[in-house]
């Protein structure tokens, strides 16, 4: 056995109801006193709830799916305007990745307060988008320094979204199982994560309101987080990054459309990969298990319900061909992606 493994430096404060105090803490622990809270105008109330307590100087509310260049410098503006010392991020993927851009460029520390189950707070990947391009990177400035974890600020997030986010988090994990950096620590936590959405998503189906489900699932997204921060971003994270900045697509929703095409992709070439992700799901194959695990959570199908066109399908496939890791374990053309993509556009079994 022989690899490299990085681990990265991160407090997590988990403790369902207690983010207000978890924040506090945090913020009195770091010594920052210029806050600036990044949160939608949806997430509004719940970020006043959540940061009543911090030395607040500045609420920032511009917030859009896959973070335009030109949204992130205006919140870099605001930032700058107002001699921040601190982010604090409220919201899901795009509300952390805007705080990202803007400690990106100036080195502001983040704290992030996860409100979906995206996993962006734990990696130190970056993204945004201009001429209908998303460009990713990697840095450790956009790494959040601390990460609070509130289950119950999950509750109001819609039962739909909650599945599609826990499958963007599911994504991750199966990702790093042959992602460039692929080890034997990623293929462990992102195994335990899987078992951990397996059984949380059902439970937040048949329970929205309960504490069990959610818990599992955010518990499970940290682990397929810190396992894809390391094991890097392999061809499905390719596939829906070059899909989100063409098209302007749902970012969670577009993970788990495209998901069980990949899988059903690169199995057959991963039969190590295959025979972990089949017992993380506790099935007699990975494809199996995943298929059983979205039929109970009735998953989000097709891309064209989503408003992608048929004739993006042949200029996304180029795009993916040239982004797509070199040692993906299934060989990469234009002609297979074409047909991975158009199988994930109209919904149709994975091939």
């Amino acid at each position: 056995m022989r690899f490299d493994h990085e681990t990265l430096g991160q407090r997590v404060r988990f403790a369902s109801g207690q983010a207000r105090e978890s924040l506090a803490a945090e913020i009195d622990l770091l010594g920052a006193s210029r806050v600036m809270v990044i949160a939608g105008q949806d997430e509004r109330e719940l970020a006043d709830a959540v940061t009543a307590d911090l030395p607040v100087v500045v609420h920032h509310d511009e917030v859009v799916m896959h973070v335009p260049a030109d949204v992130a410098d205006r919140a870099r503006e605001v930032a700058a305007q107002h001699r921040v010392d601190l982010l604090v991020s409220v919201g899901g993927g795009s509300t952390t990745g805007l705080a990202k851009a803007v400690a990106l460029t100036s080195g502001v520390p983040i704290v992030a307060v996860p409100t979906t189950y995206a996993g962006s707070e734990a990696t130190n990947v970056w993204g945004m988008t201009e001429s209908s391009k998303k460009t990713t990177g990697v840095d450790d400035r956009v790494l959040p320094r601390t990460v609070v974890y509130d289950a119950s600020l999950m509750l109001s997030l819609p039962t739909g979204m909650s599945i599609a986010s826990g499958l963007n988090a599911l994504a991750h994990c199966v990702d790093s199982m042959w992602a460039p950096r692929a080890d034997p620590i990623n293929a462990a936590l992102a195994g335990e994560g899987i078992r951990a959405l397996n059984r949380g998503l059902p439970a937040i189906l048949d329970d929205p309101r309960g504490l069990d489900g959610r818990e599992r699932a955010l518990y499970g997204a940290y682990l397929s987080a810190v396992a894809f921060a390391s094991a890097g971003s392999g061809l499905h994270h390719k596939i829906c990054h070059v899909l989100g900045g063409m098209f302007d697509l749902p970012h969670a929703q577009t993970h788990a459309v495209v998901l069980p095409h990949v899988l059903a992709f690169n199995v057959p070439t991963a039969p190590g990969a295959g025979e972990r992700l089949a017992t993380a799901f506790g099935s007699d194959t990975a494809v199996a298990g995943l298929a059983a695990l979205r039929e109970r959570v009735d998953a989000p199908k097709a891309l064209r319900d989503y408003g992608m066109q048929e004739s993006g399908i042949e200029p996304a496939a180029r795009a993916v061909v040239e982004a797509a890791p070199a040692d993906n374990p299934t060989p990469v053309t234009v002609d297979n992606i074409t047909a991975l993509l158009h199988a994930a556009w109209e919904g149709a079994e994975p091939r």
